[in-house]
């Protein structure tokens, strides 16, 4: 085998600052991924975003519900 040009000193140093900048670019996208999460998941936005077709959806369900149950208990 030969021997490295390179001295271990150096090549120690080199992996130190991959293993840095490695971490830093895990962590920016970890960040990047949690706020595109908590923007896709929040509540409020995606109601104000599909209001009107979630209010269209619960008032036919409620008077389908309402016309059911209004069947049931009386003779017509």
């Amino acid at each position: 085998m030969t021997q490295p040009t390179v001295p271990a000193e150096i090549l120690e140093q080199r992996a130190a600052e991959q293993r840095r900048a490695l971490h830093n670019d895990v962590r920016q996208l970890r960040s990047v991924v949690e706020a595109e999460v908590r923007e896709r998941i929040d509540v409020r936005r995606n109601v104000a975003r599909y209001f009107g077709p979630i209010a269209g959806a619960s008032a036919l369900i409620a008077l389908s519900l309402g016309y059911s149950l209004t069947g049931i208990f009386t003779d017509r």
